[in-house]
């Protein structure tokens, strides 16, 4: 009888190709378990696991809420390759030699999965184990983690048709009416992928006393659900804002552009866990709370199938227009005083008068720029004297 034991130089699970970002499903994982021992050691089982599973776990007071769904569930005892077994099934490894026990198997077909996540509350997780099982020694485990991105298309007909809203709010100052704010926004579609731009419509009215700032935000909303609670976390991704709006004031945005950054698609067919994505169009009112309006979203995975070069023309034209209309409202030669308007320290969209503050109730920030008036126009004035014979003097 050989002497049996002790310890183990190598065991780990390989991949059969290591480059693969992700697994889709229907696809095969494949990969080798190895093994190599400094003693003669005698392995009675090996067994290889593949799992998936969503969990979610968080505490209510003293209750802690838990929750899991199982996606993957296959298993296998594996035998070793033109290497001779006892009655039994075990094998003997010897020192010197590298063992590889190969395995493979298929995920389930589309709809039975979900994409691979990781958030505050919860996870959706798939991973090969491998289990070594040797007589009189504890059962030795690897374990190889790997990713599944359900494929989401974002190219049918209900994501691809525009969405709109509008939203008012009355602002009030000690209970006494203070006007209203409000906001009317649409966007051509709903589906989007990432580094995509979305391109915004949007009309703004402020007929209260306060200078009021419109933005816009793609927010995430992480939903955990376990023991008949739901948890709720909110997460601002990318965001741009506007220029201020006076009192009796509107302004429009028109093709305004926020690019969608890096994130994971939705999940939206999980039962305990959902990711969903919002473009949340909102005013900034300093000591009220903040007008909102949310527009839904659908991050799918790889390509709407729109041109994105189409989207940075757009975007550069939009610049453009822009451009052209400040330069329009800022004219290049001083004009005189008749048409200056006592507005005209307001009227430049490249400085805004208030800050960018998304906290609760907020004073007011005033900045206001160092405005140069241009100079004193040309112009006679008369100087009437006693003799009622006037004097024309030159001013310049």
């Amino acid at each position: 009888m050989v002497a049996m034991t002790k310890k183990v130089k190598t065991f780990e699970v390989i991949f059969s190709d290591p480059s693969k970002v992700f697994y889709s499903s229907g696809d095969k994982v494949a990969g080798r378990i190895v093994v190599e021992v400094t003693e003669v050691t005698r392995v009675s089982t090996m067994k290889v696991v593949g799992v998936g599973c969503a969990k979610v776990e968080y505490a209510k007071g003293k209750r802690r809420c838990r929750e899991e769904m199982e996606y993957l569930k296959y298993e296998e005892t594996l035998r070793l390759d033109d290497h001779p077994a006892d009655t039994d099934g075990s094998v003997i490894l010897r020192p010197g030699n590298k063992y590889e026990y190969t395995f493979g198997f298929e995920l389930p077909q589309q709809g039975q999965l979900v994409s691979s996540y990781k958030g505050k509350f919860g996870y959706v997780q798939y991973f090969v184990k491998a289990s070594m099982e040797r007589p009189s020694h504890p059962v030795m485990e690897a374990k190889k983690f790997f990713e599944v991105e359900e494929p989401l298309d974002v190219n049918t007909p209900d994501l691809m048709s525009p969405t709109s809203g509008m939203k008012e709010k009355k602002v009030t100052c000690m209970f006494i009416p203070d006007g209203q704010v409000s906001l009317n926004a649409k966007i051509d579609r709903k589906g989007f992928c990432e580094g995509e731009e979305i391109c915004i419509d949007a009309k703004f009215e402020n007929t209260c006393s306060r200078i009021v700032v419109p933005k816009a935000a793609i927010v995430a909303k992480h939903t955990y659900q376990a023991s008949g609670r739901a948890k709720v976390f909110r997460q601002k991704l990318s965001s741009v804002r506007g220029n201020h709006i006076i009192s009796g004031m509107c302004d429009a945005w028109q093709g305004k552009t926020i690019r969608v950054p890096k994130i994971k698609p939705s999940i939206l067919g999980c039962n305990i866990l959902r990711v969903e994505y919002a473009l949340m169009i909102y005013v900034h009112i300093p000591g009220s709370d903040k007008l909102i309006l949310e527009l839904p979203l659908v991050i799918g995975s790889g390509s709407s199938g729109l041109s994105s070069r189409t989207n940075s023309m757009s975007s550069q034209d939009g610049s453009q227009a822009s451009n052209s209309w400040v330069s329009l409202q800022m004219p290049s030669a001083p004009p005189s005083y008749c048409d200056i308007t006592r507005d005209c320290r307001l009227d430049t969209p490249l400085t805004p008068l208030l800050d960018d503050y998304d906290g609760g109730d907020s004073p007011i920030f005033m900045n206001a720029p160092q405005f140069q008036f241009p100079p004193l126009p040309a112009y006679t004035e008369v100087d009437e004297e006693r003799n009622s014979n006037p004097r024309m003097l030159p001013v310049c």
